[in-house]
């Protein structure tokens, strides 16, 4: 191995070490978030998808930290402590309906893309630390899509579109909210061989895709 090659294995190593150390973090957020949220969840059927969601993270995270260890990279955080309780107050003050947007169309489908994009560029391991959480998170989207749509039935038409013409402003939001952290998540994908520009445009593109799906009426 020359001393280009080994210079780019110790890029990506570090890269996606942090890209792993973040993906954990944001697990064990999700947890937290829908754990505090089922006393309050509307119905029996809600409690019961959060409980399970509160499962599969937990998982993830495990699969994720025996990952992490093997792979030998730094576990130093990514997202500080005090980063961490701004994200638990913010889902803490949403009500249901807001928790289910910012929660399910915001935070798991967009960010589950991105992660989708960098999968087939990663190592072995890697991407066998991820296989498990990516198909979960396919059945945690479902749950929050198919929960959205219910409350979206409850609405008048004016209040409906009112909502949803606001989710994309949600989403620029939380975006705003994550870059004002100080992680250079264009560098860290860009390290790992993945382009970051085509890598937005996938996310832009399941964000239209999720707000469409959302906005189909309940299945009969």
């Amino acid at each position: 191995m020359n001393l280009l090659q080994r210079k780019e294995d110790s890029d990506y190593r570090a890269a996606m070490g942090q890209l792993l150390v973040l993906y954990t973090q944001v697990d064990r957020l999700i947890m937290e978030a829908c754990a505090e949220r089922i006393a309050s969840a509307p119905d029996e059927e809600a409690k019961l998808g959060l409980a399970k969601q509160v499962g599969d993270e937990s998982r993830h995270v495990n699969i994720q930290r025996e990952w992490m260890k093997k792979f030998g990279s730094s576990q130093a955080p990514i997202i500080s402590k005090q980063q961490e309780a701004t994200i638990l107050d913010h889902f803490r003050q949403l009500d249901w309906r807001d928790f289910l947007a910012d929660m399910y169309l915001c935070v798991e489908a967009l960010g589950s893309d991105a992660v989708e994009q960098v999968v087939p560029l990663v190592d072995p391991g890697t991407k066998e630390s991820l296989r498990i959480p990516l198909q979960d998170e396919l059945d945690h989207i479902a749950f929050g899509v198919n929960r959205m749509k219910q409350e979206l039935s409850h609405m008048a038409s004016a209040e409906r579109e009112a909502f949803l013409s606001r989710i994309p402003e949600r989403i620029q939001t939380l975006n705003q909210s994550f870059h004002a952290m100080g992680v250079n998540v264009r560098v860290l994908f860009e390290a790992v061989g993945a382009d970051y520009d085509e890598l937005c445009k996938s996310v832009l593109q399941r964000k239209d895709e999720v707000l469409k799906e959302v906005s189909k009426p309940l299945a009969a």
